[in-house]
């Protein structure tokens, strides 16, 4: 399975790909704005993570957009922490 991550800090990306792992997911993070190449590789993910505190509206927008052209599920975490990562991810496997 794979899960895509829009935001987030810089300094954890490879936590949250570990986390990631940890559960059974292959993760692409975003922690930044990259604009037109972000909608290019996010792909069809089986789950999008979206972490709002940390990540711009127009971001926010993109990203939905391309959830819902490709009908993947998104989940909004307010906080960008490693523990409401696990949980989310946790909340998405016994759904």
């Amino acid at each position: 399975m794979s899960a895509v991550i829009i935001g987030g800090n810089e300094c954890m990306v490879r936590r949250y790909q570990d986390i990631c792992k940890a559960h059974g997911y292959r993760a692409k993070v975003f922690a930044k704005e990259n604009g037109a190449t972000m909608k290019r590789k996010i792909g069809s993910p089986d789950l999008m993570i979206v972490f709002t505190t940390t990540v711009s509206h127009k971001m926010v927008i993109a990203a939905s957009q391309e959830a819902k052209r490709n009908n993947v599920p998104v989940v909004h975490v307010h906080s960008s922490s490693s523990t409401a990562l696990q949980q989310a991810l946790a909340d998405h496997l016994a759904s």
